[in-house]
């Protein structure tokens, strides 16, 4: 199964992945013979120390800090890790939440909000994914090759009544990519989704108060725990490998049974 998974010398760029799903991900790329990873956080001392767990694995990173919402910032990010590696094989679309300053706390519900709050939201979730992935294709297109992997969540598939926006950016996300692997799948290129539920991260940790409350969330998993960035971590590298090489424009629930909804 290893030689499976193996990225064969392939260059990733992962978002968001100074922690958390997206630091398990350039780990995991790192011990499957990726042969570059950038590392993107919008915290520069994130990227970097990620970037050094990797060069502990005898593995190739360069930390870059850039929000994803910027296009033009994404733009020079590319260009620099271009310079360095010479291609992108590997896009992980791994950054969500509202961007680096607000998170699921800081949520309230959509008829208290206005546009300034969904800028936010959709602007990581969604611009995010458009800009990293548009700075992507071109050089994949001229390779034939390439894989682009979208991080999403349980709320873009179900719905979440205090995640409206959010839900909608990620279902948003999630039809784009699908629109995007008919669009370049004869070119060799496939896109797919991993959809997480609650997965044990620094951004998900503050918001359970108590054990007691930890098991009424965990009711609603058929298997009661919480995703860890592994779980996570274990699809994208598959859906990165050639083992998903006949793989494009679906979504993989990772999410401990949370939701079964197709």
């Amino acid at each position: 199964m290893d030689a499976l998974l193996d990225l064969k010398g392939r260059v990733a760029l992962v978002t968001g992945a100074g922690q958390g799903v997206g630091r398990q991900v350039a780990l995991h790329m790192a011990a499957h013979n990726a042969g570059g990873i950038v590392v993107n956080d919008f915290h520069a001392e994130r990227a970097k120390a990620v970037a050094e767990e990797i060069a502990h694995l005898h593995g190739n990173a360069l930390p870059v800090a850039c929000d994803v919402t910027d296009f033009g910032a994404v733009t020079a990010m590319f260009r620099k890790a271009e310079s360095k590696f010479g291609r992108i094989d590997i896009l992980v679309n791994n950054a969500g939440n509202a961007g680096p300053t607000q998170g699921l706390a800081d949520i309230k519900p959509f008829w208290e909000t206005g546009p300034d709050d969904w800028a936010s939201w959709l602007g990581t979730n969604l611009y995010g994914v458009l800009n990293c992935t548009r700075a992507a294709i071109p050089g994949m297109l001229s390779r034939n090759e390439g894989r682009v992997i979208t991080v999403i969540s349980d709320a873009g598939r179900v719905g979440e009544p205090h995640l409206a926006v959010y839900s909608g950016a990620k279902a948003g996300a999630a039809g784009f990519m699908r629109g995007l692997a008919k669009a370049v799948g004869r070119n060799n290129i496939t896109a797919n989704c991993v959809a997480l539920a609650g997965v044990n991260t620094p951004g998900v940790a503050g918001l359970v108060p108590d054990e007691d409350t930890m098991k009424k969330i965990l009711r609603s998993y058929l298997i009661r725990r919480l995703g860890e960035p592994n779980d996570a971590a274990n699809m994208i590298l598959f859906l990165a490998s050639d083992a998903a090489s006949w793989v494009t424009g679906q979504t993989y629930p990772v999410n401990g049974g949370y939701s079964v909804s197709v």
